[in-house]
C-alpha cells in the first residue's frame, strides 16, 4: 500500500509539474493562472481518488504543493513537461480516459485563464493533445 501510495504522489506532483509548464509557457505564471489552478484541483482533482500524502492530506494536493514550490524557485517550465511526460509513459495505467479529461480540462483552463491563450501555450497544449488522444 506504501509503494502504491508513493508512486500515486509522484503522479500527483508530475500532474502538477505539467500545469506549472503550461502557466510557465510564457515565462511568467500570472495570478488568474494559479487562481484557476487551485480552483480546478478543487473541482475536479480532489475527488479522483482517496490516496492521502504521508501527512494525511488528499495527495491530489500535490498538484498545488508543487506547482507552487516550482513557482517560487522560479523555475523554467520545459523541463517539467519531459519528466511528466517520463512519467506518462513510465505508468500509463494512472491515466484512464477519465484522467485524460480532467488533465486537459485543467490544462485548457489554465491556458485560457489569462488574456486567452498565446502562441507558446498553444504549443503545449498542441504536443499535449497529441499526446493524450
Amino acid at each position: 500500500m506504501i509503494h502504491n501510495r508513493e508512486i500515486r504522489n509522484a503522479f500527483y506532483q508530475n500532474i502538477g509539474k505539467l500545469f506549472y509548464t503550461i502557466a510557465m509557457a510564457d515565462k511568467q505564471v500570472h495570478p488568474n493562472e494559479i487562481k484557476k489552478l487551485k480552483e480546478d484541483v478543487r473541482k475536479y482533482w480532489l475527488s479522483v481518488d482517496e490516496i492521502e500524502d504521508e501527512f494525511g492530506t488528499d495527495a491530489a494536493l500535490q498538484i498545488e504543493i508543487v506547482f507552487d514550490w516550482l513557482l517560487l524557485e522560479e523555475k523554467k517550465g520545459q523541463h517539467y513537461y519531459q519528466e511528466f511526460l517520463d512519467f506518462y509513459k513510465e505508468h500509463p495505467v494512472f491515466f484512464t480516459l477519465d484522467i485524460k479529461k480532467i488533465i486537459w480540462k485543467t490544462a485548457d483552463d489554465i491556458a485560457s485563464s489569462y488574456a486567452g491563450k498565446n502562441k507558446s501555450e498553444l504549443i503545449i497544449l498542441a504536443k499535449l493533445k497529441q499526446l493524450l488522444t
